[in-house]
């Protein structure tokens, strides 16, 4: 492989993504492998070729009819532009009846950027499964929720960075991206964003759930964290935290990789 196309793939992961949509839909009871199979074979390409990028498709383990999905864009401009080429274009005009008729709600959506500059996902698109590839476990995968009262601080994400980040990594954690919310009006109004609500979002992977398990046990009896960073974390937050247990659909890029180093 020559080096100009090793560096443009290296590219092609570093540069997921500036602008990251957290979308949750609750489905009508029995339907979520149905709207699956339906976004796996129409929604992924058909999306991506207006310039937005499907990170990840996710089962929520604790509520069966609940899809949970990630797609993220370079920016807020390039984010209507795309939105506007699909939701207007003919795939989706095609397709929408059908995925409409299995949802109850699909308004749960928040907007998130980086936390920092090294923040964010890095996927690499080539990996992504064909539609026809054997079903293969994507691992499982956690995100984890913080809520605050104003805009989340540099102070906390440099907590959450130097202090809580390596603890739990220690304990088996991969962590895979942190994020803030993005407050920026949006720019494609016909889909609502839930906004005036402030976040602070960490996704990580595991191998299996007895890797995750045996993390959350780990964390428990981690001294630091107990007498510490836990206690800190309540003293910044308000309400408790909101945990989503996922499993990867797929053709999900985002997943646990054999390669990570908390194997």
């Amino acid at each position: 492989m020559s080096d100009d196309i090793t560096q443009a793939s290296m590219r092609a992961v570093e540069q997921c993504c500036p602008l990251v949509e957290l979308r949750r839909y609750t489905l009508k009871p029995g339907r979520r492998d149905e709207l699956i199979a339906l976004f796996e074979e129409h929604f992924i390409e058909g999306q991506e070729k207006y310039g937005m990028r499907i990170i990840g498709l996710f089962r929520d383990l604790n509520r069966p009819d609940q899809f949970v999905w990630l797609r993220g864009f370079a920016d807020m401009e390039s984010r209507r532009r795309a939105l506007e080429g699909f939701y207007y274009g003919p795939i989706w005009q095609a397709h929408r009846a059908a995925a409409n008729d299995t949802m109850i709600d699909s308004d749960n959506v928040l907007l998130f950027r980086p936390a920092h500059p090294a923040s964010s996902f890095h996927v690499d698109p080539s990996s992504r499964p064909a539609l026809d590839a054997p079903e293969t476990t994507g691992g499982f995968m956690l995100a984890t929720l913080y809520a605050f009262a104003a805009p989340v601080a540099s102070e906390f994400v440099t907590l959450f960075t130097q202090e809580m980040a390596p603890v739990l990594q220690a304990a088996g954690a991969h962590i895979l991206g942190q994020f803030i919310t993005e407050s920026s009006e949006n720019t494609f109004p016909a889909l609502p964003v839930r906004e005036g609500e402030y976040f602070f979002i960490w996704l990580a992977s595991f191998a299996d759930e007895a890797a995750y398990h045996a993390y959350r046990s780990a964390l428990a009896s981690d001294p630091t964290w107990r007498t510490s960073l836990a206690p800190a974390l309540r003293d910044r937050t308000i309400g408790p935290e909101e945990v989503l247990e996922l499993q990867p659909t797929r053709r999900s890029l985002l997943r646990h990789r054999r390669s990570d180093p908390n194997e």
